[in-house]
């Protein structure tokens, strides 16, 4: 019989499939009956030469044939030679060194300083005996048996073994995985080998090198492949590896660019009585091939629809849509953290036992959850995931998006016992304030509606040591806190690569206003900056960049209104403020292509081209300071119209300070009291979204004001407000739009 049903590349399922066709099922009991059939294993190799089960190398898939046989054995088609392999069959042990490895010596404390650093595909036996000896000392889980096709590598340097990883073959089936591929059963059946698994990654518990995580996880993306094609003859096309969310957060692995795309069930590969006995584990995956849909013939998934910014906000449904999915280990936990959310959102300034309304085990269900000890995958980021996803539904629904960049301040300094709290400033009597510096990008309409947090970033500051005598423009970038600024960058990039049809402006004030920062625009574009200059910079030209826009030609003047701004005494912490009347400013602009000469340290780089939009106030009114801005773009300017557009997108960036308002103020986020900083996070975690919540509904009463009310409250919210609106206004009716409901709410705030 000719091999018409196999050749090439054949999985388990496809090679069963072969065999149960009529025909095949013939053939097989006509080789039965013969006398060239001696036992089980001549039979798999006689059917695998019959049908073409040949691996890349060319080897007969003996073992996927002989487990086919014995399924359609037991499906009663046939009946087999009996088995020769023994009723008791002990494991083999495998090969070790007899003793410890040694530990390594002077390992430094940033991975960049490790020397020789290298991966080592084991090949050789005695390679194999330092990996196995290492897995089964140092690892939790062993050195296996590993399944499938295996790769193993050690991770040398010349300080010594620093660790080791695993590969062997992906999970058979995983739903998640599944539905972020996008794949049938058929297709999972013919492409599943290009899935390759990470079964073992060991960092050596002495080796406590920050950063040599993720930097050897970037090796072996890069090497991988080739080894893999060079000993099976197969080219992989995506990792995937399970983090134990119990006891590991997953950081070295998002810093390598590996996506979590969801978590396990709780079974193992042998688990075939679904009895769950293994711990629910985040599952992480790194594309080999960024176009492995395509290579699979398979379309990318259509993905989640967009949103329009009030989309979800009602009722008790937006704290699920905005926490529901957040990976924590537990579907229990994610459970509290929506109810936690849903609680505290309906009194945002007073501490969750007040929400909770004396409900002693909700009380007692939230601390355990934000008490949870260090390490933990409740994390910040963890929390804020979901709701990160629907902010990049909403922004997909937008052609532009402003990504607005800014940092604030927490003050804990009323927390004398809290743990882990850095140095935010101090006073005249050189008394230390201490609390937390927050990072954030808040992505907004061009009309200012927050469509969500995109980003959060929290940690505790560290000043300077005083023997620290080096100059600032000598510290490389990474090492200085304004490199916050560039990580925020790089992120909305990846946002931008996810949101084609969307254009990204990342927006910031003057702080962001570095060379490194438009340095890392013009090496990695797909967002556009808009800062506002801080500096009088060199030019290529013979005049400074202020001077230089002054000098520029006009184009156009049009009026600004200029809010009216109140007086503020001076505070313990605050300075005084001068109050303003509001007014009509008139203003001119100016703007030009200007290039800027590279600082010393980045005289390789060449000069930096942007934009330059300059606007001020030639006739102040007597005793006020005039208007004089000059914002810096990365995309071209042509017209007066673009620049106004730059203008009026600049003026929006006051929403996050705003937001920042919204929530030390309408949330009271420095009122909160836990014991260590990672717990303060995970609170602020929840009243980010919180407030980032208020302020839209705010926004939305200003903006919309036909949107019926009930999108934003509830039944019983919306009969209070028609009763305290009769005493200020004639009763409104819920359909009438939240602006009606939203002016005496306004007042109360």
């Amino acid at each position: 019989m000719p091999a018409v049903y196999g050749g090439g590349m054949n999985t388990q399922s496809q090679i069963k499939r072969t065999l149960e066709q009529p025909a095949a099922i013939e053939t097989i009991r006509a080789m039965l009956a013969g006398v060239d059939v001696e036992n089980r294993s001549r039979l798999a190799d006689a059917l695998c030469d019959q049908f073409g089960f040949h691996d890349p190398r060319g080897h007969v898939q003996r073992a996927g044939c002989l487990r086919a046989l014995r399924e359609l054995e037991q499906a009663g088609h046939f009946q087999l030679p009996a088995s020769r392999l023994r009723t008791v069959f002990k494991a083999r042990e495998p090969r070790r060194l007899g003793e410890a490895v040694a530990a390594p010596i002077g390992v430094p404390a940033q991975a960049q300083d490790v020397r020789g650093l290298e991966l080592i595909a084991v090949r050789t036996q005695q390679h194999m005996r330092v990996w196995n000896e290492l897995m089964l000392r140092e690892h939790p889980r062993g050195a296996g048996p590993l399944v499938g096709r295996q790769l193993r590598y050690l991770i040398a340097s010349q300080h010594g073994w620093l660790g080791g990883l695993g590969f062997a073959s992906a999970a058979l089936r995983l739903k998640d995985r599944e539905q972020w591929i996008g794949w049938d059963d058929a297709t999972r059946r013919r492409h599943l080998d290009r899935v390759v698994g990470m079964s073992r990654f060991l960092i050596r518990p002495e080796v406590g090198c920050q950063n040599l995580a993720s930097r050897v996880l970037g090796r072996v993306q890069r090497q991988i492949a080739d080894d893999y094609e060079a000993k099976y003859a197969l080219r992989p096309w995506l990792l995937e590896s399970f983090i134990d969310t119990e006891t590991h957060r997953g950081s070295c692995y998002r810093a390598a660019n590996w996506s979590c795309i969801g978590q396990t069930a709780g079974r193992g590969r042998q688990d075939r009585h679904t009895r769950k006995q293994e711990t629910l584990k985040a599952v992480y995956v790194y594309p080999l091939e960024t176009d492995f849909r395509a290579l699979m013939q398979i379309s990318e998934p259509a993905g989640s629809p967009p949103l329009e910014p009030g989309a979800g906000m009602d009722g008790p449904q937006w704290a699920q849509q905005e926490f529901g999915e957040a990976c924590l280990g537990d579907t229990r936990l994610s459970r509290r953290l929506v109810d936690s959310a849903r609680r505290q959102a309906h009194k945002p300034g007073d501490a969750f036992s007040a929400a909770a309304e004396g409900d002693r085990a909700t009380v007692k269900g939230y601390y355990r959850m934000i008490d949870q000890p260090d390490p933990s995958p409740i994390t910040m980021e963890a929390m804020l995931a979901p709701h990160r996803e629907r902010t990049m539904q909403r922004m997909k629904a937008q052609s532009t998006v402003l990504c607005v960049q800014d940092g604030t301040d927490l003050n804990y300094s009323a927390l004398a016992q809290c743990q882990d709290l850095g140095i935010i400033g101090g006073n005249q009597t050189s008394a230390k304030t201490r609390g937390l510096h927050l990072h954030s990008t808040l992505a907004l309409t061009t009309d200012g509606l927050p469509l969500g947090v995109l980003r959060a970033q929290c940690w505790a500051p560290t000043p300077a040591a005083p023997e620290k005598t080096r100059p600032k423009r000598t510290i490389p970038i990474e090492e200085k806190e304004t490199y916050c600024w560039i990580k925020a960058l790089r992120d909305c990039r990846e946002v931008a690569e996810q949101l084609p049809q969307t254009r990204l402006v990342c927006v910031l004030d003057r702080e962001a206003d570095f060379y490194e920062l438009f340095d890392e625009q013009r090496h990695n574009p797909g967002v556009d900056l808009l800062v506002r200059a801080q500096y009088n910079r060199n030019t290529t030209d013979s005049l400074q960049l202020f001077d230089s826009l002054r000098a520029s030609p006009q184009h156009g003047r049009f009026s600004i209104q200029v809010e009216r701004q109140s007086a503020r005494p001076k505070r313990s912490k605050q300075k005084a403020k001068s109050g303003r009347p509001a007014r009509t400013a008139q203003v001119t602009v100016h703007y030009r292509r200007v290039e800027f000469r590279a600082p010393a340290l980045h005289k390789k780089q060449g000069p930096l081209s942007v934009w330059a939009v300059y606007v001020h106030e030639s006739d102040p009114p007597q005793g006020v300071d005039p208007i004089e801005w000059c914002l810096l773009s990365t995309s071209p300017i042509a017209s007066l119209q673009e620049a106004q557009t730059c203008l009026r997108w600049y003026c929006l960036r006051w929403r996050i300070e705003d937001w920042h308002r919204v929530l030390k103020s309408g949330c009271r986020v420095e009122a909160l009291r836990h014991e260590t900083a990672e717990r303060l996070k995970r609170a602020i975690a929840i009243r980010l979204v919180i407030a980032w919540r208020l302020m839209l509904m705010t926004l939305l009463g200003r903006e919309c004001p036909d949107l019926p009310a009930s999108v934003l409250f509830s039944d019983l919210e919306i009969e209070v407000l028609q009763a305290f609106a009769q005493k200020k206004l004639s009763a409104p009716d819920s359909t009438r739009g939240c602006r009606a409901l939203s002016r005496p709410h306004r007042r109360l705030s």
